[in-house]
């Protein structure tokens, strides 16, 4: 009786592709945590406007400037990065342009006026708006497509713990520590996470000596010219511009409110101390975790064009309620009311970047992308500053801003969803009927 054949050893490849899938691990870890970062600073002016506020001596519009100096450049560079993360790569773009933001936080600390701040702010817009599209990137050279899914799930969702970093936990340091010394501290930690990044994050398999985990992956053949050729195509393109509309409208007055304007309303109109008032800023980072989910549910089995619509309805519905009763409300009715007004304006980010990508030719995808992904934070700056103008026109006096004043705050944010509401008439289904029932 013949004996029989000996154990074969595992092939080789098997080893490989666990030590690959440990590091993509690592690198989605150090990434994330930058994401993180990214909505941090978003949001952060919020809980320290006041106290910015005081500290300068300005008013509600100059405030607004501070807080919209983010939105500018990181809607502006949604434009380059993609070549930046081609040509450079994810881990010298991520690393170097993390110390740039971390230089302007630790300058908002140190500033002697606002001139200096704005500066500050204008440097951490510019260093965070790398890493959305450089995570993505990596994701496509680390994971399989399917992996990479639930990967991008995960990594919209650390934005929501961002703000609620940015919430009570930052109330608590800058009532320790003082408003300027917070900032440089969190300067000194985005620093960390630049080190991290370098030392951590390779653009590529092969650069640890590994085999691609997809084939056909690796550097793109972007060039400056193809690139404005794609521009141009989607810029000229009718496609364009109701989805463009509605994001500066529906995501855009939210980032306005959730980074500057809501934690004043609640300590001003509500009397809340800054901490009472950041708690109830955790229901941005509740939209955010919970909404981002369940929007790209919908959107897989109802389509695309009525999610855009519900969220539009549901910031109507929500801004309504606090221009008729801005004050006296519950602290419950308060949690319930931004809960919606974030869930409405935060939760459709992932849909909004498919519907972009699905709107027009794969091969200009990123454009498209890049394009329709400017206007939420072009419309983040722009309402950031009109609603500073509407509370000093309102009456504000120093730090106090009356009750009617926020009230036409929020009739701007009535406005603004009726309009976004109006563009969603003109949107293009891109889910057909057929992928819908089988989602």
């Amino acid at each position: 009786m013949p004996s029989p054949p000996p154990a074969q050893a595992p092939p080789p490849e098997v080893p490989v592709r666990n030590q690959v899938r440990r590091y993509s691990y690592l690198i989605c870890t150090v990434v994330f945590l930058s994401y993180l970062l990214v909505y941090f600073h978003r949001v952060c002016p919020s809980v320290l406007a006041l106290d910015m506020q005081a500290a300068f001596g300005v008013g509600g519009t100059l405030l607004g400037v501070l807080g919209s100096a983010y939105f500018y450049p990181y809607g502006l560079m949604q434009f380059p990065v993609g070549l930046l993360a081609d040509s450079w790569g994810p881990r010298k773009t991520v690393s170097l342009f993390l110390v740039v933001a971390a230089a302007g936080s630790v300058l908002m600390g140190l500033s002697p006026s606002l001139g200096w701040a704005i500066l500050g702010r204008v440097l951490v817009g510019v260093g965070v708006s790398t890493i959305f599209v450089c995570n993505f990137k990596l994701l496509t050279e680390w994971f399989s497509a399917r992996e990479m899914i639930q990967a991008g799930g995960i990594f919209m969702a650390v934005g929501g713990l961002g703000v609620l970093v940015a919430s009570t936990p930052l109330a608590w340091l800058s009532d320790l520590f003082g408003w300027q010394a917070t900032l440089i501290l969190v300067g000194l930690v985005t620093l960390v996470m630049a080190g991290l990044a370098y030392l951590f994050v390779r653009d590529h398999p092969r650069d640890k000596g590994w085999p691609q985990v997809r084939p056909g992956t690796g550097r793109a053949a972007t060039t400056p010219s193809s690139l404005l050729g794609g521009m141009k195509s989607v810029l000229c393109s009718s496609r364009l511009w109701p989805i463009s509309i509605w994001a500066f409208f529906n995501v855009g007055l939210i980032f306005a409110l959730g980074s500057m304007w809501s934690v004043p309303f609640l300590q001003q109109v509500y009397g809340m101390t800054k901490a009472q008032a950041a708690g109830i800023q955790v229901t941005f980072a509740l939209g955010l975790i919970l909404g981002s989910p369940a929007a790209s549910f919908l959107a897989n089995r109802l389509g695309r064009r009525p999610v855009f619509r519900l969220c539009s309805l549901l910031l109507f519905l929500s801004s309504l309620a606090f221009y008729l009763i801005p004050q006296g409300l519950p602290p419950a009715a308060l949690y319930l009311l931004f809960f919606l007004l974030y869930l409405a304006g935060g939760s459709p980010g992932s849909v909004l970047a498919v519907y972009s990508k699905e709107l027009f030719d794969p091969a200009i995808a990123g454009t498209s992308v890049g394009l329709v992904n400017f206007f939420p934070f072009l419309g983040g700056g722009v309402f950031q500053v009109i609603m500073g103008a509407i509370l000093e026109a309102g009456g504000a006096r120093g730090q106090a801003a009356p009750a009617a004043a926020y009230q036409n705050l929020f009739g701007l944010i009535v406005l603004g969803s009726l309009a976004a509401l109006a563009a969603t008439l003109f949107l293009p289904e891109t889910m057909p009927r057929s992928r819908r029932q089988s989602a």
